[in-house]
């Protein structure tokens, strides 16, 4: 059985997942299937995290991941622009979803 935590984690990764497939998804329309899939692990593994996690901390978290994943395979991937307050901003970002975790 997973614990809330990783069933949040795992959340968050395919939260990454789908926004990589609807980037993806611009140029080849067959990604459109990536992206249901990953929408539908994503969204069933946050409603377990929500059994046990608090759903405001819980959505924090989720989006959290999203955005800070998205952003680092956007940067890797898709040669997004990056600057050094953005990194810091990233950095903010990954310090207040780890805050979440450890206040909850």
């Amino acid at each position: 059985m997973l614990t809330g935590w990783t069933a949040l984690l795992i959340a968050g990764i395919f939260e990454v997942g789908f926004t990589t497939a609807l980037k993806l998804e611009q140029k080849n329309k067959n990604y459109v299937w990536l992206f249901i899939a990953c929408a539908v692990v994503s969204f069933g593994f946050l409603e377990e995290a929500i059994k046990t996690i608090p759903l405001g901390t819980a959505y924090a978290v989720w989006t959290g991941i999203g955005a800070v994943g998205t952003t680092l395979v956007g940067i890797a991937l898709f040669k997004d622009r990056v600057s050094p307050l953005s990194l810091a901003l990233l950095g903010a970002a990954t310090l207040l979803i780890v805050g979440l975790k450890v206040t909850s």
